[in-house]
């Protein structure tokens, strides 16, 4: 037994191997190579193919005659895929495999959003960009419209690093307005429902962004797209089985850059030098800016379920940010739900669908006043001799000089809260009449609701606030209500003549301003703040009462669109609207805006079939659209209101009433003209294509503030129809795949954009000025020069109009060129007035606009690289000018370490505002670099799950000595770096997690 056992055990090696050279030999008898050629629909090879065995990274690439040799099993499934054609499956049959590959005509086919439609992207006409969902910047952002920053031409974002919004601004084809805020801002577009606020739209949620650029595209929207529209679509459930998305990412944010401000051993060495008493050194040596600053924490997280069935399908979705910014006090918290049905109904002829968006948001901010009370500011010029508390644990305070204030009391002392809940419900029906002829309506309902708390405790160092604590709190109230209903008719006849006609009615009521507050003071305990402002001993008598004036705004519109198309060769179309507002004079309460444009597709002719282009199509087109947003309904009408106090023989005050506005009846709208051509092309088979815009954008009508006599009318100033603003610009967009091979892809996308704006008219014969003085530089001992801008005709927004500095005398005192009244220059000054400003050469506008993104991509790794900046703009570095300003020194506060080098203790004009602190803006920063893994698939329960690695604002390559060159190039007053409102640009790093369940 025992032999038998042992010989069994020595045959089992032997009988291993026979084994696994059986497995080898049957594996290798059962692999076959497979060879063929890969072509075009004309039979043209395709040269680096990638042919994949499905499932695995066995793979090779086709070769110049469009060949391929693979080793592989029978019944294997092999991808062929190649950009600019559509993927194909072919299953292994044999050791021969010939693969003919179809043109993939998606980009071409693609849906673009037009307003009250959609149409393919082959038969637009107008200028339309189209961002989706995975193009769009990764940040931590609060505000949807800075995932645009870069990514169409023509539109120029300035971003913020305040986590409540800041500065950031959005400019599209130049000011079309000298009014500012929304009056100069793009019209919004969210699910076809106009108007809507943006922060109801989680970034998360959103599916693509449709920017409609020139009139011939925006004139459907009337009399609010002089600015341009930009349409959000957001996601929607599909049929299928139900899912669940998890996006979430963390993220710290750290200053990117401070000031640099001199050090408490500096400021005691220069005093030193220079024989200063410093009155306020009570032996500190505080980096006040490191006291207000710190190191940021944000997450945020979205939950997202959709599914259905073939006739019904639904989404919903639930976002949280929490958001800390670099500044201790500022914080920002918001929770968005979302949720949207859809359904069929009369043998699918009917479509319903409801939607229901709500947001609350909290926004914690700090004081930012313009006299010395920002903490923005005061972090700078706050002595680092002084520390931050006193023996006593106080906050530290030097009454020796004015305006002036401890940032760390001001975070402490005086908190701000903003909370804003908005609620928005829609619901839609769409119903086919006849095969081709929809009915659309859609009803809207939208409610905000604003709370502003601020309380000032018993230490505050503020000099406006009364005695033992001060509270105020207010809330406004704002709905509105829109009815969309309209036609659409679309037919193909013959395959060859494409028709479409729409026709739709609108009616709208906006009501703002529903509001009222309080403000008391004389508090026994800080405890309670504003939450119990019955506690307070004293009101102000009606001081203390704050009020607004509810006003409703009321508009209807009839518009229609008609579109044809031949063969999708030769495409025409054709809008008009309607508009009648009641914000308007009595005698001008109604306009028409239209727009006319044509495309010929070149690329479908005959003759240019050999040209090598995939598409080449010729757009132009003319189109009129008006701005009345930012107006009330009483705008142009007499208006009267409290102007003041006065007592009356029994003791009594009693409120003056007077006129606060005079009557127009003929004011009308603000109408924006624009002509545009441009030039899409693709060829390579897509891997390299682009658009070509030249526009000339001309807005007349322009609405002002006049100075009126008092003796015609009840009011000093008239609001008039009078300025001319032109805007020209090139736009210039290419994308390519420079690179393509079986496991790499390198994509990439430039934009430039030039916009030329000149101010051509602010004048007429009945209201005329010379000028209008515009940015209060607000610098301490020249109170007297209220601006350093100028509006003036045959010059951009953004003109600098200051003193020209020349120097320094023989005291080391700067001095300034000197002009007489009739301009001619009569030598130098150390005390220049109103006649010494001039024109410096240079503006806040941008010459040109670039982005530049870049993808690349091996196998599941992908690496996103994206470059913005501007060249040739100016900036007004003011934080520079003031905290060069050498008399401050010996009063109490601080200045920059440039004053050592730069500046004598007795040049009492280092700080005035001149062209010497007006710097050049040029930059370029690589914006976002984001690094992401695909797992893909796991198990049976995770569809997808993604690992994505982001630092934003990575680095600068800029001249530009202030804190960052990224400033505010919108409304009337660009180009201007404020000391007290710029919030300081930070550098974040994040971890995203995307999981699909």
């Amino acid at each position: 037994m025992c032999k038998v056992q042992l010989k069994n055990a020595r045959l089992r090696p032997f009988a291993l191997f026979m084994a696994l050279f059986l497995m080898n030999v049957s594996w290798a008898f059962a692999q076959l190579t497979v060879t063929g050629r890969v072509q075009s629909k004309s039979g043209e090879p395709l040269i680096g193919v990638n042919v994949i065995e499905k499932g695995t990274t066995n793979g090779t690439v086709t070769d110049l005659d469009g060949n391929f040799s693979l080793r592989t099993e029978k019944g294997k499934t092999l991808v062929f895929s190649y950009i600019g054609f559509v993927a194909q499956e072919n299953v292994v049959k044999g050791t021969r495999m010939n693969v003919t590959l179809l043109e993939d005509t998606e980009t071409l086919d693609e849906v673009v959003v037009i307003g009250y439609g959609s149409m393919q992207r082959k038969d637009v006409t107008s200028s339309i960009a189209t961002v989706k969902a995975d193009k769009l910047n990764v940040g931590t952002y609060t505000d949807p419209a800075q995932l645009l920053q870069g990514k169409v031409p023509g539109l120029t974002i300035t971003q913020s690093s305040d986590p409540n919004g800041g500065t950031s601004s959005i400019t599209l084809r130049g000011a079309s307005s000298l009014r500012s805020g929304e009056a100069m801002e793009p019209y919004y577009v969210v699910d076809g429902v106009p108007g809507v606020s943006l922060a109801l739209v989680a970034p998360e949620d959103i599916e693509s962004i449709d920017v409609l650029r020139d009139a011939t595209a925006t004139a459907i929207y009337g009399s609010k797209a002089a600015n341009g529209v930009i349409i959000v679509t957001t996601k929607k459930g599909k049929a299928g089985k139900a899912t669940v998305n998890y996006n979430a990412y963390v993220a710290i944010d750290n200053v990117m850059k401070n000031l640099d401000m001199l050090s408490a051993s500096e400021l005691r060495a220069y005093a030193k030098q220079h024989n200063l008493t410093l009155g306020n050194d009570y032996g500190g040596n505080t980096d006040w800016q490191k006291e207000v600053q710190r190191t940021a924490f944000t997450h945020n997280h979205n939950v997202s379920i959709s599914g259905g069935s073939e006739s019904t399908t639904y989404n919903a979705s639930i976002n949280y940010m929490d958001r800390q910014g670099v500044i201790k006090g500022t914080d920002m918290d918001r929770l968005i739900g979302r949720a949207f049905v859809q359904t069929k109904a009369l043998n699918n002829r009917l479509t319903l669908s409801m939607n229901l968006n709500a947001s609350i948001t909290n926004n914690y901010s700090v004081e930012t006043g313009s006299d010395n009370t920002s903490v923005y500011d005061a972090m700078n010029y706050y002595s680092p001799l002084v520390p931050p508390t006193d023996a006593n644990g106080n906050w530290s305070i030097y009454e020796g000089v004015s305006q002036n204030y401890n940032p760390l009391s001001l975070i402490n002392e005086d908190t701000y809260k903003h909370t804003t809940k908005k609620i928005q419900g829609t619901g839609k029906a769409e119903l086919d009449i006849i095969d081709g002829l929809k009915w659309n309506a859609m009803l809207s309902y939208q409610n905000e609701q604003f709370l502003w708390d601020e309380y000032h405790t018993t230490q505050s160092q503020l000099t406006t606030v009364k005695d033992n604590g001060q509270a105020h709190r207010r809330t406004t109230q704002d709905s509105r209500k829109v009815l969309e209903t309209y036609l659409n008719y679309d037919k193909t006849f013959n395959d060859a003549h494409k028709l479409g006609i729409m026709l739709g009615y609108s009616w709208e009521e906006t009501t703002k301003a529903d509001g009222y507050g309080l403000t008391v003071y004389d508090f026994y305990s800080d405890e309670t703040g504003y939450k119990n402002m019955g506690l307070a001993n004293k009101i102000d008598d009606m001081n203390g009462v704050w009020s607004s004036a509810e006003n409703t705004l009321r508009m209807i519109s009839f518009y229609g669109r008609a579109n044809y198309s031949y063969k999708s060769k030769y495409l025409f179309q054709a809008t008009v609207r309607r508009d009648g507002s009641s914000a308007f004079g009595d005698n001008n309460r109604w306009a028409t805006f239209p727009s006319v444009s044509a495309a010929w597709r070149i690329s479908e002719e005959d003759f240019a079939k050999n040209w090598g282009f995939d598409d080449l199509k010729l757009r132009v087109g003319y189109g009129v659209s008006g701005n009345s947003l930012g107006f009330d309904p009483y705008f142009s009408r007499m208006v009267f209101g409290g102007t003041g106090w006065f007592t009356y023989s029994d003791g009594d005050e009693y409120h003056t009433i007077g006129a606060l506005r005079n009557n127009n009846p003929d004011l009308k709208w603000e109408t924006t003209s624009m002509f545009n051509v441009g030039v899409d092309f693709s060829v390579l088979r897509g891997r390299l294509g682009g658009t070509i815009e030249y526009y000339s954008k001309q807005t007349s009508d322009l609405i002002l503030g006049y100075q009126v006599s008092t003796n015609r009318y009840p009011f000093g100033t008239m609001y008039a129809n009078v300025g001319d603003i032109s805007n020209k610009g090139i736009e210039i967009s290419i994308n390519a795949v420079p690179i393509q091979t079986k496991n790499f892809q390198w994509s990439t996308t430039l934009n430039l954009s030039h916009n030329k704006n000149i101010v051509k008219k602010i004048s007429n014969d009945t209201y005329s000025v010379d000028y209008i003085n515009t940015a209060n530089p607000n610098i301490g001992g020249f109170s007297g020069t209220n601006s350093i801008q100028r509006i003036l005709e045959g010059e951009p927004i953004g003109t600098f109009y200051t003193y020209h500095w020349e120097g320094y005398n023989a005291d080391g005192v700067s001095v300034f060129s000197d002009y007489d009244e009739n301009g001619n220059y009569v030598g130098t000054t150390t005390q220049p007035n109103e006649t010494d400003r001039v024109k410096i050469k240079g503006s806040a506008q941008p010459k040109l606009n670039l982005s530049w993104n870049n993808t690349l991509t091996y196998k599941d790794w992908t690496l996103t690289a994206f470059f913005q900046g501007t060249f040739g703009n100016k900036i007004m570095n003011l934080p520079r000018a003031q905290y060069n300003n050498v008399t401050n020194l010996g009063v109490g506060k601080n200045g920059l370490k440039e004053i050592l080098e730069r500046n004598m203790p007795n040049d009492v004009n280092a700080q005035a505002p001149s062209d010497r602190y007006i710097e050049n803006g040029s930059y370029l920063r690589l914006s976002t670099l984001s690094l992401s893994y695909n797992f893909g698939r796991i198990g049976d329960w995770i569809n997808a799950l993604k690992l994505t690695a982001t630092c934003n604002n990575v680095f600068t390559i800029t001249n530009y000595s202030g804190v960052d060159p990224e400033i505010s190039l919108g409304g009337t007053e660009p180009g201007v770096d404020w000391r007290n409102s710029t919030y300081p640009r930070t550098r974040t790093f994040m971890l995203g997690l995307n999981v699909n369940f």
